[in-house]
């Protein structure tokens, strides 16, 4: 089997209709023929990402869909943790762990309220339509990481489009990895010359300029692209579905809409290892799909459904599992959380400008989304 990634036109909120009924594992041929397997339960995903026995290392793992463009066998440049084991893992991981969390990233909401309210503010001035895409979701979530990395919001052009770039597929990833890692080698440099007090700046004591750029390049790719994915793609849902914004619901959305869905996280067995029934094998690789995942009926009742206030919807895998968890999640959650609010406060009557089977969807990226989300109000 290869892995089905169109979701179903009628409702481009589940997941690929070919994913449904799979067993726990299901044999899986990836995008250089590699026969691996396919996770698709709460259990079997917990069992490999909490295993040290499955490694994330770049060089030992099999792409679901598209093949790495640098091949199979090259290790993460320096600074790329989340594609690293301990103790090199750990080792970058210490370094960030006390800077995201959940107290340091609740004294940043006044200033993403503040961002919001301003963007709000020239919506409402400009008057509808409105893609809610350029004009709210992908700017918040950039211009936060901006300031807390230290990265000129003045670039967010060259860094937003370079970041599109590597997550859709067959648009020159490697080279707008290569583009994005010597921007951020630069400004590593002139960080240690010139602190800000951003996050770049505070490691030019800990960290080389390769490693400083690859690990920026993992903090600022996943923390804009990914939460303005959700902020677009989850207003998307809570309009077609007639709902406005509840609090709570920040849980529920990641979990039924499980943006990343190409086969990600996944994770490669450094010896032979039994999951869910199966042997898995030394050097095969394990795709998750979470999609499916965060719809296990073993862990959520009538799970197709959007449940703003269901009890158990914590319990999704949205941010991964184990030592390699989502960093960023705490500050995810508070901008979701107050975007998703700020918005439908602003604007009650918000709605669709178009029907949702003209709103363009991100069938081919990495990360799961809309292209614009065209809004009145």
């Amino acid at each position: 089997m290869r892995l089905p990634i169109e979701r179903p036109a009628e409702c481009p909120f589940d997941p690929p209709a070919g994913l449904a009924g799979l067993p726990a594992m299901s044999r899986l041929e990836f995008a250089d023929g590699h026969l691996g397997w396919l996770a698709t339960t709460a259990e079997a995903a917990r069992a490999v990402l909490g295993d040290p026995r499955f490694s994330a290392r770049q060089e030992l793992k099999h792409q679901a869909v598209h093949p790495n463009p640098a091949g199979i066998g090259t290790p993460a440049p320096p600074g790329f943790f989340a594609a690293m084991d301990p103790p090199e893992h750990t080792r970058y991981r210490r370094l960030l762990t006390g800077r995201f969390t959940l107290r340091r990233m609740r004294l940043l909401e006044p200033r993403i309220e503040r961002i919001a309210a301003d963007h709000l503010d020239a919506m409402a001035a400009a008057g509808p339509p409105a893609d809610l895409v350029t004009a709210y979701a992908l700017p918040i979530p950039s211009l936060v990481i901006c300031e807390l990395l230290g990265v000129p919001y003045a670039d967010h052009g060259l860094f937003q489009e370079l970041s599109a770039r590597l997550v859709t597929f067959g648009a020159d990833g490697a080279g707008a990895l290569a583009e994005l890692v010597g921007y951020l080698r630069e400004l590593a440099r002139r960080r240690r010359l010139e602190p800000d007090g951003g996050l770049i700046g505070d490691l030019t004591g800990e960290l080389g300029d390769d490693e400083l750029a690859g690990l920026a390049v993992i903090l600022l790719v996943a923390g804009h692209e990914t939460t303005a994915n959700m902020l677009a793609l989850g207003v998307f849902a809570l309009l077609e579905h007639g709902r406005p914004y509840e609090e709570g619901v920040v849980e529920e959305l990641l979990r039924w809409l499980s943006i990343l869905h190409l086969g990600a996280p996944s994770r490669a067995a450094l010896e032979d290892v039994e999951v869910a029934g199966v042997t898995v094998r030394a050097g095969e690789t394990v795709a998750l799909s979470l999609p499916v995942i965060n719809r296990d009926p073993a862990v959520y009742a009538d799970p197709d459904r959007l449940i703003p206030d269901r009890p158990e919807a914590r319990r999704h895998l949205a941010f991964g599992y184990g030592v390699h968890q989502c960093l960023g999640q705490q500050l995810a959650r508070i901008e979701l959380r107050i975007g998703y609010r700020a918005l439908f406060d602003r604007f009650p009557g918000l709605r669709p400008a178009v029907p949702a089977t003209e709103v363009p969807v991100k069938h081919d990226a990495s990360v799961y989304g809309v292209r614009s989300l065209p809004v009145t109000w």
